[in-house]
Order: structure tokens, then C-alpha cells, then sequence
């Protein structure tokens, strides 16, 4: 069934009314209205998942949208750009076959660590301030985005020093993390007008802006909004792990094993990773990494202020886990065994240290062998192959030559 969703009109007298109209009300006693239907989009609702949806109610989901998110979500022209040794899309880094995460053999990225493309000042690219975040489940996610949340509903800022500060360039959501790429030194180091200008000038897109939105108008609103509709959809719910549960499959022994160390108190990771099927708190935590802390870093206390979120980072899901690598905000573990190494024998003690690592005074919670195989052999259960290959997700052929990957 299609939904109809009023995005313009003739008469001046409607135009209020339909600004605001998101209904199923067809106006057809109106004389002059022009109806737009669009067909909803509906998340995957699989058992246990949550079904508080992280979805603004002025970009509603729906199906053209989230292909003209996918198309642009792979665009390399998104950057601004027309040039194949300066193209940059989301997928330059958001590799569906790694989470949505770089990986940490990409023949670029060496190691898992990005950069944005060249200037006069960075030859080859600036760095990214942190290792990135996979993009899976992020529309269940309500407590901001980014490793230390600092994009959140909460956020009353606007703009920034070479963006003006109107309401649609906000640190809220999604879609804000839309324009913060185009324009980041770090990442497409472009502007706003030079991105919806190289969009604007591809023929194929009048077409499906009209489809998704009602008209062939190609402005930054709308492509933030389809990219975000699209990074909404990519959900991850048939790991075995999720199977296991809805009694689709069953788990090894040693898997088995694993699971019930893993919501135990004797590897403790479920305080901060198990709290639901999405196997995140989506929470902070200073996790023992260290014991001095840069004033400088983007952690969790740049943006609470409180201080005991000094070196505290989101708890990261770890949906895919085995192919997310490096590990932590700064990609400090390149395998899951040393992730498990240093949970089990390598906390350092700070003031700052979350009350949940309980363990930290022993330096973890000191597993044997036997122990970290099982732990992994679990893990390796949280991988979504299906997910990982989705042909929903994947790049259109007609841009895999602009794609910029």
C-alpha cells in the first residue's frame, strides 16, 4: 500500500497546510492541490529488535528514497568533483563488506586509517581525528552519534565557521552527519554548493529526486535526507548469534561456550555490549585503556563535561565484529584476539575508569586459553553474511566507475 505524503501545491492559500502535511489525506475536494505518492518504507521489524525507530518525522522513509540514498550514498560526485583522482563518496570508506567500516586492509587506508582528499596543506589528505564507526543499525540508535555523541537530538548548535548557521546545517542526526563529510577537512573537504551543483549536473538524478520527493528540485536538504533514509535501512538481524535466538540455529559447543562467558561475570562484556540484540548499550565508557588522558581528544567529556567521561567513547555494537577491524576509537587492536588480550589481562587503572570494569584492579578478568577461544568462537557468531552481500546495499553499476572506491 502507498502512502501519500503532500509536498507541494498550487493554490498559495494551501502552501503552510501542505508544508507541514505528512498524511494520508488525498486533498482530492481541493481544486489545484498536486498530490505526491510515495511508497513507505518499512524497517525489517525481526523478533527481539527494538521497534523505536530513530526516524525524523520530516524525512518519513520511503522506498525512492532510499534508492536515491543508495545512488548518492555511492556517488564519488557527491564531493564535489568530477575528476577520478578526486572523487570521495560514503562508500569510499563505508565498505559494505566490512560493516560499513574501512577495514583494515584497504589498499588506500592502510590499517583502517582514512583521510579526506588532498589540499594545498595536506598533499596527501588529512587524517581523521578517530577511527570510524560502522554504519549498521544506526536507525535503533538513540543516544548520538559519532564516538563521543556529540551529534545528538539535544545539540543546539548550527553551522559552523564557514557554514552559516541555519537550521537545516544542525548536529542533530543523521542527516547532519551528511553535510559534516561534504565539508570536512578530513573526509571530502568540499562545500555544500559545489556537492549539490555536481549532483545537480548528472541527468539521471531529476529523475529520482522527482520520485522520491514529488519534484526534480536537487538541493542539499533533500540529499542529506536520502542519504540518511538509506543509511537508515542497512540493518543487520540474521547473524547466526540472531538465528540462535529465534531458535533458526543452533550453536557449536564451543560456541556455546563462548556465549555464556560473554554474559557472564567471568568475561564481563555484557554491561556494555549485551544490553539487547543489537549487542551495544550504545553508551560511554572510559574502558582502562589508559592512564593519562589529552584534554584535546574528542572523548565523551567534550561533551558532557562531566568529569568522569574523561576517556570515555561509545561501546560500539559488535554486529560484524570479525570484520571491523582496527579496534577503538583509535585503532589500536588490529585482531579480536588482542581485543581479548586486553580485556583479560591488560586494563590500566585511572580515576577516570567506568564502575562497570570491575576487573581492572587484576589489569581484567584473566581468562585461560581454552576460555579466549571460546569468547572468539562466539564472536565470530555476530556476523551477518547475508547482510554483508545484500544486493539492497551494494553499489549501482551505473556508478561503480564514480563510486570513488
Amino acid at each position: 500500500m502507498k502512502k501519500l505524503i503532500t509536498f507541494g501545491i498550487v493554490l498559495p492559500v494551501f502552501v503552510a497546510l501542505v508544508t507541514l502535511s505528512c498524511s494520508t489525506d488525498t486533498h482530492e475536494d481541493l481544486p489545484g492541490v498536486e498530490i505526491f505518492q510515495a511508497t513507505p518504507y518499512n524497517i525489517p521489524q525481526a523478533r527481539f529488535f527494538p521497534k523505536n525507530l530513530n526516524i525524523p518525522s520530516d524525512n518519513p522513509m520511503t522506498l525512492e528514497g532510499v534508492e536515491l540514498g543508495r545512488y548518492l550514498f555511492y556517488d564519488g560526485r557527491l564531493s564535489g568533483n568530477s575528476s577520478n583522482d578526486m572523487l570521495m563518496s560514503c562508500a569510499t570508506c563505508h565498505i559494505q563488506e566490512h560493516g560499513f567500516e574501512v577495514g583494515i586492509d584497504h589498499p588506500k587506508f592502510t590499517g583502517g586509517r582514512t583521510f579526506g582528499l588532498p589540499t594545498e596543506d595536506h598533499p596527501n589528505g588529512k587524517p581523521t581525528p578517530n577511527f570510524m564507526l560502522p554504519l549498521v543499525n544506526s536507525v535503533y540508535n538513540h543516544n548520538g552519534f559519532l564516538w563521543n555523541g556529540f551529534v545528538n537530538e539535544g545539540n543546539e548548535q548550527l553551522g559552523t565557521a564557514t557554514i552559516p548557521d541555519k537550521p537545516e546545517f544542525n548536529f542533530k542526526n543523521i542527516e547532519s552527519l551528511v553535510w559534516m563529510s561534504i565539508t570536512s577537512s578530513h573526509e571530502m573537504n568540499s562545500t555544500i554548493e559545489k556537492s549539490v551543483a555536481a549532483i545537480q549536473a548528472v541527468p539521471m538524478y531529476k529523475g529520482k529526486f522527482k520520485a522520491a520527493f514529488g519534484d526534480e528540485e536537487i538541493n542539499y536538504d533533500r540529499i542529506s535526507k536520502a542519504i540518511a533514509q538509506f543509511v537508515r535501512s542497512i540493518v543487520a538481524q540474521n547473524s547466526k548469534f540472531h538465528k540462535y535466538l529465534r531458535q533458526e540455529a543452533e550453536l557449536t559447543s564451543l560456541e556455546k561456550r563462548g556465549h555464556d562467558l560473554f554474559f557472564s561475570e567471568d568475561a564481563d562484556c555484557f554491561h556494555c555490549h549485551g544490553g539487547s540484540v543489537l549487542m551495544t548499550t550504545n553508551e560511554y565508557f572510559n574502558n582502562a585503556k589508559d592512564k593519562k588522558f589529552d584534554p584535546a581528544d574528542r572523548d565523551r567529556h567534550a561533551i558532557s563535561g562531566d568529569p568522569m567521561d574523561i576517556g570515555a567513547y561509545r561501546a560500539p555494537s559488535l554486529i560484524n565484529i570479525e570484520k571491523t577491524a582496527p579496534y577503538m576509537h583509535d585503532g589500536r587492536f588490529k585482531t579480536l584476539d588482542e581485543v581479548i588480550d586486553f580485556y583479560s589481562e591488560g586494563l590500566v587503572y585511572s580515576d577516570y575508569v567506568h564502575p562497570l570494569m570491575k576487573n581492572v584492579r587484576q589489569q581484567g578478568v584473566q581468562l585461560n586459553d581454552a576460555d579466549k577461544a571460546a569468547l572468539k568462537a562466539f564472536l565470530l557468531t555476530l556476523t551477518d553474511h547475508e547482510m554483508l552481500k545484500s544486493p539492497q546495499y551494494t553499489c549501482p553499476d551505473e556508478l561503480k566507475v564514480w563510486s570513488g572506491q
